[in-house]
């Protein structure tokens, strides 16, 4: 019987290599963007808010995928702009726009992403508040 890369030992070891380069660039990405780390901040605080109004588990799926949507496109944002100033050294249009673009798709992830946090939480919190 033949073997795959995934089933040998080099290939196993190559695998979990691959999840020690993925951590380390989730690791950049904290370092040197300051708006991931207003990311971990609400993702912190919508899981400590999921977990003490007791959300349910369809809440907890979109509270969840709206989560990962605004880390991967964060995350996707960062690439672009990297690469952008690296192809483009000097000011261009192309590149602006580029960057602006990316920037935007972080922001309607985010705003989505609000707006499911607010329709899941403020029900539960406004019995408290009034």
């Amino acid at each position: 019987m033949q073997q795959n890369m995934y089933t040998t030992k080099k290939g196993l070891k190559k695998r979990i290599k691959s999840f020690g380069y993925a951590f380390q660039g989730l690791w950049d990405l904290l370092k040197s963007e300051p708006n991931a780390r207003i990311h971990l901040a609400a993702t912190i605080c919508a899981i400590f808010l999921g977990y003490i109004l007791k959300i349910s588990y369809p809440e907890w799926c979109v509270i969840l995928i709206v989560i990962a949507l605004v880390w991967a496109a964060e995350a996707f944002n960062t690439v672009i702009e990297r690469l952008v100033d690296h192809f483009f050294k000097e000011q261009h249009e192309t590149a602006r726009i580029a960057k602006d673009i990316s920037a935007g798709a972080v922001l309607i992830c985010s705003f989505i992403a609000l707006i499911c946090g607010l329709l899941i939480f403020l029900p539960k919190i406004l019995p408290f508040l009034c």
